[in-house]
């Protein structure tokens, strides 16, 4: 426990509650859980810190349930999740170097574009252009670096198409999975990996799989209108949520 003697329990209990609600907002809808946690947890920790714990836990509770996901995903999911690796170092770059009231302020406007864009308009179900998933895969890189949140650029991608909701679901969680082994390796090749996160996240995973298990079984009772509803309320609250710390 040495490693966590660094950590209040103030922190700790952030750290925790963060955990347990962004992680049935995952359960529920698919995605929300770095886009929740790492503004709730930048409340306690450094950016670089919060984004790198929201890493850890993204990568247990997906490799948690792998088999589901590589099932169900579609095949852009493969082909974002490959573009996300290649750019996310350039995110975290930034990160590295950027103040962390100037990093506040990113994360809490990014948080933002992702609640403006699952505004617009519905799209047909079908695969959009290489471009369009090109793009969506490198803006998802970035933000994954800079932010941890590789959602703001896919969720509208998924979400904005009349897609089965399952499908969708599992290609953002198959996205979101290998999308923090990029910040990981790369805050560790900068020397800001703290190895005692690690430890920490460890110790929150129980409630992580606690809170996507009432998720999931929460997600199983609600109709489709009313999941697309509550996608919108989670991309309000979280950008209301970041705006809130800089005030």
């Amino acid at each position: 426990m040495d490693l966590l003697a660094g950590y209040d329990p103030v922190q700790l209990g952030i750290a925790l509650f963060a955990a347990l609600g962004s992680a049935f907002i995952r359960g529920l809808t698919g995605f929300g859980m770095a886009i929740l946690l790492v503004p709730i947890l930048a409340l306690a920790l450094t950016p670089v810190d919060a984004v790198l714990l929201a890493n850890f836990l993204s990568i247990f509770i997906g490799l948690s349930e792998i088999v589901r996901l590589v099932r169900g995903a579609e095949r852009s999911a493969w082909i974002i999740s490959a573009i996300v690796l290649a750019t996310a170092p350039f995110g975290f770059l930034a990160l590295a170097w950027t103040s962390p009231d100037v990093a506040r302020f990113v994360i809490a406007m990014i948080a933002f574009s992702a609640f403006l864009a699952v505004l617009l308009p519905r799209r047909p179900a079908a695969q959009p252009g290489a471009v369009t998933t090109g793009g969506v895969g490198i803006l998802s890189g970035l933000m994954t670096g800079y932010a941890g949140m590789p959602g703001p650029p896919v969720v509208p991608y998924y979400v904005g198409r009349d897609l089965p909701r399952e499908t969708a679901k599992a290609s953002m969680m198959l996205i979101f999975t290998f999308a923090p082994f990029a910040g990981l390796i790369t805050g560790g090749t900068l020397g800001v990996l703290d190895w005692g996160l690690s430890l920490l996240a460890a110790c929150l995973f129980p409630a992580v799989l606690l809170g996507n298990w009432l998720g999931n079984h929460a997600s199983g009772r609600v109709s489709d209108p009313t999941w697309r509803s509550i996608v919108g309320i989670v991309l309000a609250s979280a950008a209301v949520a970041a705006f809130v710390r800089l005030v």
